[in-house]
């Protein structure tokens, strides 16, 4: 072969990789998006599933809770398994579940009923809390298969001095997908469903559900909404799960393996080591994942990461209602605003990183944090005479700093332990930030309906004053590993 036909040829390798590199990302990015549309619909489905059957925040705190532990189990599950197994078959074959587990959330209530013979009352509303507590299990057993077939794709398909930026523009994901979320469900709770305003019976039911007096006509302004989207709930669950039904067919048709699954050179030597079943594997991910201390700071650091975001998340919504008198679909809007802003954070700390950090994300992810602590603290402290436009803002800044450290983990994750156990290091790290929910969930949930009692309207100031501590410990947590270098390829390739 001629050095003119090398170099054509050379060229061809490169065009046809850049171009299976952009198409796993944008598949894997709209992929990842749908998945929050059949996980994240649920806390728009809160206000109307209380407001129907009086069903307690601390219920639904215990169900966080119990589904966040065990998407955090699936995610270390899902990790080890991805690493071991084809991303396209594993991933989409995930969303698929997850969309059936949706379509049986909006018979919820006809279960309760087969099961009872009621269509009401504490049995009946006890089942269906249980019914959604197993289904949410079960869904979220399944919600595992997002991110780690995507962990170990991006890193076989990007050049490590390339993935903090690439991975950070993947990352935005996360928030294309809750604030699209954000906005249908929102739509669905405030545009669908029966209108039953004009039933005195429904009305009397919402208002002793919500526990609102009948004569104070401010209040009950909030009951007349919930009873003119009377059911609105279920649609929340079946047009997501619609929408995921196409989306497993995308990922099915769009995704491949690996580069050598197209014909094309891998990345790094280190996949090529022994066979993912051998002695030499394990060995492998027990000495750059199991025993590397970086990966368990970055998990520990994951934890308190997750406690603001999912606080924001799962509580934003009714926050926004009971606190601040928005409608379901201005707070649905409003969400949707903090995750736009942690798209844009997403990406300037990815390109931070690789810019001014030389690839060290822990360190961008510090600074992130006080970012978070700053303006979580001017948005509790915000007089109540604030434009709404103002309360906004501050609380989107904090959306726009919070999402820099929730990328930068994975990746400083992924890079820590190379591309051959990037999956598993984001499996164990994942394991951290969802066991979160004890605090983000039923935490906030008991917080919320304990303090209520005693002094109604500083709720939430006391949620907020939490979510700052927790920010703030992060940070003292990332600067433990201010030293660590930003990847573990030299050491192994220095070995090759």
């Amino acid at each position: 072969m001629t050095n003119q036909e090398q170099t054509n040829d050379k060229e061809a390798t490169q065009k046809l990789f850049k171009y299976w590199q952009t198409r796993t990302i944008i598949v894997t990015m709209i992929g990842y998006a749908v998945f929050y549309f059949v996980r994240k619909n649920f806390s728009f489905a809160i206000p109307g599933l209380t407001a129907e059957y009086g069903i307690t925040k601390t219920s639904f705190g215990i169900i966080m809770t119990l589904v966040t532990i065990v998407y955090g189990i699936s995610r270390f599950l899902n990790g080890v398994l991805a690493d071991r197994m084809n991303a396209r078959y594993h991933m989409s074959i995930g969303l698929f579940l997850c969309a059936v587990a949706n379509f049986a959330f909006g018979w919820g209530a006809d279960l309760s009923t087969i099961f009872t013979g009621q269509t009401g009352g504490p049995m009946f509303t006890n089942t269906m809390v249980l019914i959604f507590g197993i289904i949410l299990i079960l869904n979220n057993l399944i919600q595992g298969s997002g991110f780690p077939p995507v962990a170990r794709l991006l890193t076989h398909w990007i050049p490590q001095n390339e993935l903090a930026t690439k991975m950070s523009i993947w990352n935005t994901s996360h928030s294309i997908g809750a604030a699209l979320v954000a906005i249908l469900a929102g739509y669905i709770m405030g545009s669908m469903g029966t209108n039953m305003s004009n039933n005195p019976e429904v009305i009397a039911s919402i208002a002793a559900n919500l526990k609102i007096d009948a004569t104070d006509t401010e209040k009950m302004k909030s009951v007349i909404e919930s009873a003119s989207h009377y059911g609105a709930w279920k649609w929340c669950f079946w047009i997501p799960a619609s929408i995921a039904l196409v989306g497993s067919l995308g990922l099915f048709i769009g995704l491949r393996d690996t580069p050598s699954s197209v014909g094309l050179p891998e990345l790094h030597k280190t996949h090529k080591k022994g066979k993912y079943s051998s002695a030499e594997f394990k060995a492998f991910v027990n000495k750059h994942v199991y025993r590397n201390k970086w990966i368990w700071i970055l998990g520990i650091a994951n934890f308190f990461v997750y406690i603001v975001r999912f606080a924001v998340l799962d509580w934003g919504p009714t926050f926004l209602k009971e606190a601040h008198g928005m409608t379901l679909t201005n707070a649905g809007w409003t969400v949707a605003v903090f995750e736009i802003f942690g798209i844009v954070g997403m990406l300037a700390a990815g390109w931070v990183t690789d810019k001014y950090f030389a690839g060290k994300a822990h360190r961008t992810s510090l600074y992130c944090m006080v970012g978070v602590a700053v303006f979580m603290t001017i948005f509790l402290y915000l007089p109540d005479s604030t434009p709404s436009w103002a309360m906004i803002l501050v609380l989107a800044m904090s959306g726009f700093f919070i999402y820099g450290p929730q990328a930068l983990i994975g990746i400083a994750a992924a890079n820590q332990a190379t591309n051959r156990a990037a999956a598993t290091a984001n499996g164990l790290t994942g394991l951290f930030g969802y066991a979160s929910g004890l605090v983000s969930g039923v935490g906030v949930g008991y917080m919320v309906d304990s303090i209520s009692k005693v002094n109604p309207g500083k709720a939430w100031d006391y949620v907020f004053m939490m979510m700052i501590g927790m920010a703030v410990l992060c940070i003292f947590i990332f600067a433990l590993m201010w030293k660590a270098k930003a990847h573990g390829y030299d050491e192994l390739e220095t070995k090759d």
